[in-house]
């Protein structure tokens, strides 16, 4: 930093009840009144008058030589420029700098120490000094800048804040190997003290020091020029958020809403505007900044309120241009609604994936045959992240159903090469949500297309009690189907102990005659016949006695006895149920009617879904009375 010494007396002036006097004497002659401060000075015996063209003019205007009161209220710079300036007509040593050269300029100028009222004067002298040095230096001209905030109309006047401002942009465009002067640069791994080549972004640090509109000042000075990448201006913009933006990671809604202080108030209307004004320098071009800093731009904006609603939608808009490149963690922005008890903010993910949906959809036949491998490549992504982003917000357990389901159906089903991942966000939710419907569960679940859950999810599936008993019925008829086109053995898969005890209600209120026949009936088929599975059918019974057909060898001979003495014992058995009523239960129907619903009794199918509740229930008994009999 660079300084400046001018004058040789040391400092005689003092303070005694907010009254500056000089250590003379020769009594005082001229009282100036500035703020709460009173300077008892001279008018000719010291150069005060002759160097100042404005108090001249006043004291002539007062006539007399008697003692002259001037107030000087809205001298620029107030008391501390005034005292520089009294201090040089005295003669007595100051030292001036980036800090203070500033106000002591504008002070000089609005007392008139002009080269036309006296020769050497202070005006001349302070922009010698801001030329020829301030301006020169990378650093100096920075915070002579950023000192013009607290006179901003006198700096504009002057020109200060345009030549600080060319200085600036001027080294900006420097070069990084022609960079000479010291810089600000405190990114992790770098050490200039290993001779490390000057960053491109070198610049970016120091002017985030800056008030946000001289920072936009120099930004859009620096873009005007079209020499830097649009990158370098993200970055610029990046490391300015990072300066003065509350972190994210600890961003809480505020426990009481109306206990904000005024000082709370005003550094938010600050980040507002810091806001708005970011989100508005934004380059055009795509990638020009990350977006997960416009993500979280777009979080820190819901969280201030009052943003701009235009700030807001564009920002959601970018986002949506790169949202395959975000990560789960850039979604987990939290909801500050207070209508919205949950804790993160579904709607504004659902806003950014319907608008990423509505651009994909836009594509022009040409544009989207020329690119579809891309394309492709891209919703596939974005599919992934959503579905993970619906693992993560599924164990909040505020979060409505509705908006589980709403957020998942949103993709297309070209999004999602399989569904295990929202197999597992609906897993969780179901486990978070014990108290859920019957309802909602249909409603959340019916997203999910059985044939692309991957083998060890359809395992998984199967044994899931959390699942609406549909869902389990139809991964068990594409288990079957898939096992009978590959020409498989039968499904190692047995039915879940619930599905088990719901078709096997109408065995459990048999009369123990009907057990006693059907037992008698299957002990004359003799073998061990396995438990029939849901959807299974005839077909696989004749298929898997035909095996034990020829496992047996001799016994060949029976097996046409067997199966019709097994079709009387269940004719028997399931008149005596109808006559009882007991296969009427509405659970039973329930079943019938969720799995005609299916689709699994179709045109190839002769599958009947009354006979298959009813075939469940012989099936369970004959388990029963086997083991009752072993």
């Amino acid at each position: 930093m660079k300084f400046m010494k001018i004058g040789t007396k040391p400092d005689t002036f003092y303070t005694e009840r907010a009254t500056r006097s000089v250590a003379s004497d020769v009594p005082s002659d001229l009282l100036i009144q500035i703020n709460n401060v009173s300077y008892l000075l001279h008018k000719l015996q010291f150069p005060l008058l002759p160097k100042c063209g404005l108090l001249q003019q006043l004291c002539c205007d007062s006539g007399g030589p008697e003692k002259v009161n001037i107030e000087l209220h809205n001298i620029p710079g107030g008391e501390e420029a005034f005292d520089l300036c009294a201090k040089f007509c005295y003669g007595i040593k100051i030292n001036l700098s980036a800090y203070n050269i500033v106000p002591a300029y504008c002070a000089a100028k609005f007392l008139g120490m002009t080269e036309s009222v006296d020769k050497g004067n202070l005006v001349l002298k302070l922009e010698a000094f801001l030329n020829s040095c301030i301006l020169e230096g990378w650093k100096d001209s920075i915070i002579t800048l950023q000192t013009t905030v607290k006179l901003p109309d006198w700096s504009e006047n002057l020109g200060i804040i345009r030549k600080c401002i060319d200085s600036i942009v001027e080294k900006i465009l420097t070069p990084p190997p022609k960079v000479t002067w010291s810089y600000t640069y405190t990114r992790p791994g770098y050490n200039k003290k290993h001779h490390h080549p000057v960053p491109k972004d070198w610049w970016t640090e120091d002017i985030s020091d800056l008030d946000i509109d001289l920072f936009r000042c120099i930004v859009t000075a620096v873009r005007s020029t079209y020499m830097l990448p649009p990158q370098l201006i993200g970055e610029a913009l990046h490391v300015y958020a990072c300066r003065w933006l509350p972190d994210t990671a600890n961003i809480r809604p505020p426990l009481d809403q109306n206990s904000d202080s005024n000082q709370d108030e005003t550094l938010m209307e600050k980040n507002r505007r810091i806001v708005d004004n970011i989100a508005s320098m934004i380059p055009g071009d795509k990638g020009s900044v990350s977006v997960g800093f416009l993500l979280r731009l777009l979080k820190i904006a819901n969280y201030l309120g009052g943003v701009s609603p235009v700030t807001k939608t564009e920002l959601l808009r970018r986002s949506s241009l790169q949202l395959e490149e975000a990560t789960v963690n850039d979604l987990l922005i939290p909801s500050h609604s207070p209508t919205d008890p949950e804790f993160y903010d579904i709607d504004l993910v659902l806003s950014l994936l319907q608008s990423f949906l509505m651009r994909w959809k836009r594509q022009s036949p040409a544009a989207a045959a020329e690119n579809s491998h891309h394309l492709f490549r891209t919703i596939r992504k974005v599919g992934k992240i959503i579905d993970s982003y619906l693992q993560v917000v599924a164990t909040d357990a505020n979060m409505p159903v509705s908006k589980m389901a709403t957020l998942a159906e949103a993709l297309p089903d070209i999004a999602r090469e399989d569904h295990d991942d929202i197999y597992k966000a609906i897993n969780i939710y179901l486990k978070e949500h014990s108290d859920l419907s019957k309802a909602d569960k249909k409603r959340l679940c019916r997203i999910l297309d059985c044939q692309k859950l991957s083998p060890e999810v359809r395992a998984h599936a199967v044994k899931n009690e959390r699942l609406p008993l549909r869902i389990v019925v139809q991964v068990l008829f594409f288990e079957q189907e898939r096992g009978s086109n590959s020409k498989a053995a039968v499904t190692s898969h047995r039915l879940p102990d619930r599905l088990v005890e719901h078709l096997s209600i109408s065995g459990k209120q048999t009369s123990t005659t009907s057990r006693s026949e059907d037992h008698a009936a299957k002990l004359r088929m003799g073998g061990d016949d396995e438990i029939l599975s849901m959807g299974e059918g005839t077909r696989r019974t004749n298929n898997a006695v035909s095996e034990s057909t020829d496992a047996l060898g001799k016994r060949g001979i029976y097996e046409q006895r067997k199966r019709s003495e097994a079709k009387s014992a269940a004719e028997i058995k399931e008149r005596k149920a109808v006559k009882r009523g007991e296969i009427q239960e509405v659970e039973e129907v329930d079943l019938g009617r969720e799995i005609r619903e299916l689709g699994i009794v179709s045109a190839g199918s002769k599958l009947d879904a009354h006979k298959m509740i009813t075939k469940g229930s012989r099936s369970s008994d004959h388990g029963r009375d086997k083991a009752k009999d072993r």
